[in-house]
């Protein structure tokens, strides 16, 4: 698997091609949809992870775009409650999927803009959490995201 990896302190940010299913060796995932939570940005839920190699899932509803404002802040808010609990958990490692660029049609460049930039602004808080990895379905994504990483 190719990873693209910058540090920031202590926190390693990674980027990845993967299936965020498939990460073992973090505690959580953060999912990017439930159907129980309400659309709009920054709420996150913590639920074990049953059947997943990790023992954490992180639910996490990011903005829909052109719907939910003032959209960057939105989804940047996500990334920060979503580190905020792994941290309260003790948590070392959590991966993340390109949340709102989906069916929730946030532009993928924009996205990885303000992800990779939130991660950045979070990562001299984090006591706990060592790694966070970006963990992309496409090459597209990739791409992406390692150019938002820089």
């Amino acid at each position: 698997m190719e990873r693209e990896t910058v540090h920031l302190g202590p926190v390693a940010l990674e980027v990845v091609q993967g299936d965020i299913t498939r990460q073992p060796d973090v505690d959580a995932i953060v999912n990017a949809a439930n159907a129980r939570l309400m659309p709009g940005g920054g709420v996150a839920v913590l639920t074990s992870g049953h059947d997943l190699p990790n023992p954490w899932v992180i639910h996490c509803l990011g903005p829909v775009y052109g719907r939910d404002e003032p959209a960057a802040e939105l989804l940047a808010a996500c990334f920060r409650s979503a580190l905020r609990l792994a941290e309260e958990k003790g948590m070392e490692g959590v991966a993340f999927p390109a949340i709102s660029t989906g069916v929730f049609g946030y532009p993928a460049r924009e996205a990885a803009d303000v992800s990779v930039q939130a991660v950045r602004e979070a990562a001299p808080g984090l006591g706990h959490v060592r790694r966070v990895r970006f963990v992309l379905f496409d090459e597209n994504l990739l791409r992406l995201f390692e150019r938002a990483l820089g």
